[in-house]
């Protein structure tokens, strides 16, 4: 059984439907027969469809199916099939609602994808200690409805509906983290099914403190391991009590540098704010463009502000005293919950905002953190290189009637739009989506360059190999070398992936932010808890 799987080749293409087929292995009808007597015959599927369905997130990276997906209806039925796949050599791939963004669930080696969708109770709530247990199925949204009614709401948002447990997975954070902190300071508890079956429980069987110096953190372990040391079954995560007022404004800057230094500058006048986003000129475009918003086409930040109504009068006059010193204008303020709920939605969609700029095209999104002493050089020189690196050419944009007023920003887009840049820029986050024409060999190397030369640090930009050659814009400044985002990120200090995880593409990257000894210390962890390495396969390490 241990020659059931072939390696699989992995890497970035232009478009999911190049799946990997005819490289994996297939496993024995008697091993399927086997999973379908754990979890029963309607539960297991190895369907190409289904396969292929499984094997790609929202990524670039490649199609590569499993050789077949289960759903377990149980964390018993999860240990059994742990115990049958590591038993006889098979990969397990866990599986939530794929929508990460680094190539995750890939099955680069075969293997059983574990679709752990349909556990989707939440098992236990305790209010007056601002807890909840989840299973893994359970997605923020659907936790969110169920505590409508009882004063208390979870606040880490990526945007997508990702399943809870999936996002503590990925160590997720998202727009609310400035206020309330990542998936890290969320979870209090989670419940592991370890390779082979085992179960573990992270901080103790049923165990619900916000704090304790007993023994290691497990359960920091766990979070932002990306499945590779074992299946999160169920999670404990620490609630909120809901605010009782809420604000929300865009205001527009003349300058990148005026709109981070806005947001530099309101978090050293010790403003709660609760979310603070930055846009940039084309990516405010296309979200008038896609949501039907009419801001000002300009750099922009997003914010909204959490208190009592006496609280938010103080933070909104004092953020409007710090914007109007950085030259900010064009105020707009949400007050109702409707208006709010339509202008977070635009930010939450600005992945599709930005691909619906040029139908046809695929994007790539990097996604790089660095201290927020740091984020304005970095931000400033990274909008620099994206305009003369034109990733995603030099076409002309037709401007949408009623797309929104625009000053100098919007002039610039009838060059084209070289990438957008969107982040959560109150913890120094941000992300460039770079759209790439699937069509263009050219285009996806200089992409493929840019995901490259991500983190690398004090390096010279310019490389060797086609990836190289092919990655200077037209208009790239030849007289200097280039630095990317993350390769800028671990300069100032910083880290190739401030919520998107290492997956397949970062890990390289991973290196050189960790160093060799901490790489090594990471293998032997992998080792002790996964001995053999089935447990999500090529990712992280």
């Amino acid at each position: 059984m241990a020659n059931l799987l072939r390696p699989a080749t992995w890497g970035l293409f232009s478009w999911r439907g190049y799946c990997s087929r005819g490289t994996q292995g297939r496993l024995s009808a008697g091993f399927v027969e086997a999973l379908k007597a754990i979890v029963g015959s309607p539960h297991v599927s190895t369907a190409a469809v289904v396969r292929e369905q499984h094997g790609h997130d929202e990524s670039m990276h490649m199609c590569q199916p499993p050789d077949a997906v289960v759903w377990p209806q149980n964390v018993e039925q999860v240990s059994q099939l742990a115990a049958l796949c590591y038993g006889q050599g098979v990969p397990i791939i866990p599986f939530g609602t794929g929508s990460g963004l680094e190539g995750g669930v890939c099955a680069v080696q075969g293997g059983v994808c574990v679709n752990l969708i349909r556990m989707d109770r939440i098992l236990e709530l305790n209010p007056e200690d601002f807890s909840v247990v989840v299973e893994p199925g359970v997605t923020r949204k659907a936790l969110n409805t169920h505590l409508r009614d009882c004063g208390l709401w979870f606040p880490v948002d990526p945007g997508a509906d990702a399943s809870l447990c999936g996002m503590a997975a990925t160590g997720a954070s998202g727009t609310n983290s400035v206020r309330y902190g990542t998936m890290r300071d969320n979870v209090l508890n989670l419940e592991v099914v370890l390779p082979g079956g085992r179960q573990l429980h992270t901080a103790g069987r049923g165990r619900r403190f916000w704090k304790s110096a007993a023994g290691y953190n497990l359960t920091g372990l766990f979070v932002g391991s990306e499945g590779t040391l074992g299946l999160i079954t169920a999670a404990t995560l620490r609630l909120h009590p809901v605010p009782e007022a809420t604000v929300a404004a865009t205001c527009a800057f003349p300058t990148v540098q005026a709109a981070v230094d806005s947001t530099v500058h309101i978090l050293q006048a010790a403003v709660p704010v609760a979310r603070i986003e930055f846009l940039d000129e084309v990516m405010m475009d296309a979200c008038n463009r896609h949501s039907k918003l009419n801001c000002y086409v300009a750099p922009t930040l997003f914010l909204e502000f959490h208190g009592s109504e006496q609280a938010l009068a103080e933070q909104v006059q004092r953020t409007e005293e710090v914007i109007r010193h950085n030259g900010g204008s064009h105020f707009s303020w949400a007050k109702e919950a409707e208006e709010r709920s339509r202008l977070w939605a635009a930010r939450h969609n600005a992945w599709y905002a930005s691909l619906a700029l040029w139908p046809g095209c695929k994007g790539y999104s990097t996604d790089v953190c660095v201290p927020i002493s740091r984020l304005s050089e970095i931000l400033v020189q990274t909008k620099e290189d994206l305009e003369a690196w034109r990733l995603t050419g030099s076409a002309s944009l037709p401007r949408a009637p009623g797309a929104g007023r625009g000053g100098a920003g919007a002039a610039a887009l009838s060059f084209g739009p070289p990438g957008t840049v969107v982040g959560h820029v109150g913890d120094g986050n941000f992300h460039c989506i770079l759209l790439v024409d699937p069509e263009d060999p050219e285009e996806l190397l200089r992409a493929q360059a840019f995901a490259e030369q991500l983190g690398r640090s004090g390096r010279s930009g310019r490389r060797g190999g086609a990836a190289g050659r092919g990655a200077r814009g037209e208009g790239a400044p030849a007289e200097r070398p280039f630095r990317l985002p993350p390769r800028r990120a671990l300069a100032l200090h910083g880290t190739c992936t401030g919520e998107h995880g290492i997956g397949l593409g970062k890990r390289q990257l991973l290196l050189e932010e960790v160093g060799v000894v901490g790489m090594e210390t990471m293998r032997q962890l992998k080792a002790t808890l996964d001995p053999r390495g089935l447990m999500n396969p090529g990712k992280v390490l």
